[in-house]
């Protein structure tokens, strides 16, 4: 599937849940189904900057696609990880940098965070991105 597949099925679960308390527990399942990074990466080259909660992400190269893991120590902030994780993992780094990240609007998740949190899920976004930036470049 391609990314914006991927987000447009996203949103259409999201559509499912009449309030936002059914989102939150959708997200915490979510985040229960997250493929979880490897112990030895859980260090503070990966945690994510800027985020209230600690968010480790590991990326690597598998036949020239992006494959993310991570965890967090925060279910809420675990969840949106891996809705993340979920639109981008196993993509072509070029794919990654262009994806629009409209999605994340259209389930209104930026808007039912704290500031705190909406400030993380940015930085989440952009470290994704430029783990796709630095592989880019290793395949060119």
């Amino acid at each position: 599937m391609t990314i914006n597949e991927i987000q447009e099925e996203i949103v259409e679960e999201f559509s499912m849940f009449d309030d936002w308390m059914q989102r939150y527990e959708y997200m915490i399942e979510l985040g229960k189904s997250l493929p979880l990074i490897d112990e030895k990466y859980k260090i503070d080259d990966n945690l994510i900057k800027g985020c209230q909660s600690r968010v480790w992400v590991h990326a690597e190269l598998r036949e020239d696609k992006l494959c993310f893991t991570a965890d967090s120590d925060a279910i809420i902030t675990k969840g949106i990880i891996a809705i993340l994780i979920r639109a981008f993992s196993n993509q072509a780094p070029k794919d990654i940098i262009e994806a629009d990240t409209g999605f994340i609007d259209e389930i209104g998740l930026k808007e039912h965070l704290s500031p705190t949190r909406a400030n993380g899920l940015v930085n989440m976004v952009k470290q994704l991105k430029m783990y796709a930036i630095a592989y880019q470049t290793q395949l060119n």
